[in-house]
């Protein structure tokens, strides 16, 4: 039996008010968030296998008011409608990013012999799609190198969306990590990972 949402308490609503009523936000938000933005994807809609992997329009509800509900602390609001923006942003001369079509960034970094792509997001399918939007945006380039930041999935687990194994094993393609990147990913993911599963469902 799964348990209905339940409405926030008076107190919680009189709180947001207050919170609402000293809440001014600034409007060059909205255009620091557009800036650089050269294309979307064409439906926002990503799927593999005939299953829905991302879907942008599932954020519609925070486009349609600047005004935040009752239930909603206005500066949340403001922000979810801010990652609400999605699309290819030109970042500076060279280097690109995609953002909103994942729970993370992909950037793209056009080097003498092709992409180098700086943490290529969760899914494969979303990764993917993303390099697909830049080449037929910026022009096709071999991908010959990726670069993880860091150990989050969400920095490296769409990987196999922009690179094949078999260039990386042959040299074609650099995968380039932190020292240790393994030893953290698997204690992120797989020693972590139960919990962090339990608190993303809550």
């Amino acid at each position: 039996m799964v348990a209905s949402p339940k409405p926030p308490t008076q107190h919680t609503l009189d709180i947001l008010a207050t919170s609402a009523s000293q809440f001014t936000p600034d409007p060059a938000d909205t255009e620091r968030a557009n800036r650089g933005l050269i294309a979307t994807h064409e439906t926002g809609l990503i799927e593999e296998g005939g299953r829905t992997v991302w879907d942008i329009s599932r954020h519609d509800f925070v486009r349609e008011s600047e005004v935040a509900p009752s239930s909603v602390h206005a500066s949340l609001w403001h922000q979810a409608r801010l990652n609400a923006v999605h699309g290819l942003f030109e970042v500076a001369p060279g280097l690109w990013q995609a953002r909103g079509y994942d729970i993370s960034n992909i950037s793209f970094l056009a080097g003498d012999r092709g992409w180098v792509i700086i943490d290529p997001l969760t899914s494969e399918a979303c990764a993917r799609a993303c390099l697909d939007l830049a080449n037929a945006e910026l022009g096709e380039r071999p991908v010959t190198a990726v670069i993880y930041t860091h150990s989050h999935i969400d920095h490296f687990g769409g990987v196999r969306g922009v690179v094949d194994e078999a260039a990386v094993d042959a040299g074609e393609v650099q995968i380039i990590a932190p020292d240790q990147f393994m030893r953290e990913a698997v204690f992120e993911n797989v020693i972590a990972g139960p919990a962090m599963g339990r608190r993303a469902a809550y």
